[in-house]
């Protein structure tokens, strides 16, 4: 099989993984450059209306070659690439090519506040969430997710980047105003005192947790992202938060996927889903080989999807 990675940058740890992942079990590898695909459309397309093909300035690729025919391709989409990303990916399945992630479920995941909404339609536990369009309703959010503190949070953040644990509304309302400026929304969300500064982060692929690890938040700080200075242990799952972030990954249609989540008093609750979880904490804790697990999930769901 001729696997693609679609990937700004060839050097990220995740990518470079992935790639050996992918030789390892004797399949090539080519890592592209997302942003560098141009996307044919029209006239370019098919006599029946699909697409022809993608052209991409691609590793190992001349500027603007033909991209060579892919089985399968596995979106790594930054978010600052989100929306030309999606676009991309929409592109090699109209073109019949299997995708780790499918568009629409990279779009769910990528969203915070629309992934809120599929787990809460889908009955899953999470914590209280508030989002308001006016300063007018501002402090009946905060008493809905129930009281301050609360923890502020930009739709499209990511690495802990855009959190904040705010102990006053004038500092929600502040926030509120910087992320209209910035053309973004933010939601506030209860604060788990309880956590301190603890988080699960599981990785699910093909529908089975396969590596877990338990986050503990820097000194003065309440995120526990291993960005922002965290550190991490590997963890056992037991069966009830292992089946949670299985539904989890499901609810938004992904095989393969980083959950997130916080033990409360009232068990646990699920904080976000992710369709690109970093692999370097994650493999580098447990001592997982999560990389040759997502390999191998693609290998064999491309396999039914040719065949099917």
């Amino acid at each position: 099989m001729r696997i693609g990675i679609l990937s700004r940058n060839p050097a990220l740890y995740s990518t470079r993984r992935l790639a050996q992942a992918i030789w390892a079990r004797g399949h090539q590898a080519q890592i592209i450059d997302t942003t560098a695909i141009a996307v044919h459309l029209g006239a370019a397309a098919t006599p029946a209306g699909a697409p022809q093909v993608l052209t991409a300035n691609a590793v190992g690729l001349a500027s603007t070659s033909p991209l060579p025919p892919l089985d399968a391709v596995i979106p790594r989409i930054g978010t600052s690439v989100t929306f030309y990303g999606l676009a991309v990916v929409r592109q090699f399945e109209t073109a019949g090519v299997f995708s780790a992630a499918s568009s629409d479920a990279i779009a769910r995941s990528r969203d915070k506040l629309h992934s809120l909404q599929v787990m809460a339609q889908a009955g899953l536990p999470i914590p209280r969430t508030a989002v308001v369009a006016r300063p007018e309703a501002l402090l009946a959010a905060v008493q809905a997710v129930g009281g301050l503190p609360a923890v502020v949070k930009l739709i499209r953040g990511t690495q802990g980047r855009g959190v904040l644990l705010a102990d006053h509304v004038a500092t929600i309302a502040a926030m509120l105003r910087r992320a209209e400026e910035l053309n973004q929304q933010a939601i506030i969300q209860e604060y788990i005192a309880e956590a301190a500064g603890r988080d699960l982060r599981i990785i699910v692929v093909g529908n089975r947790p396969v590596a877990a690890m338990e986050r503990h938040a820097p000194p003065g700080d309440f995120r526990a992202n291993l960005h922002q200075g965290g550190s991490a242990e590997p963890v056992t799952l037991d069966r009830p938060t292992a089946a949670l972030a299985v539904a989890a990954a499901r609810a938004h249609g992904l095989a393969v996927a980083g959950v997130d989540v916080l033990l409360s008093r009232r068990g646990p609750l699920l904080l976000e889903v992710n369709s690109s979880p970093g692999l370097e904490g994650i493999e580098k804790t447990t001592g997982v080989d999560v990389a040759e697990a997502i390999v191998a999930y693609v290998e064999s769901a491309a396999g039914r999807s040719r065949r099917g």
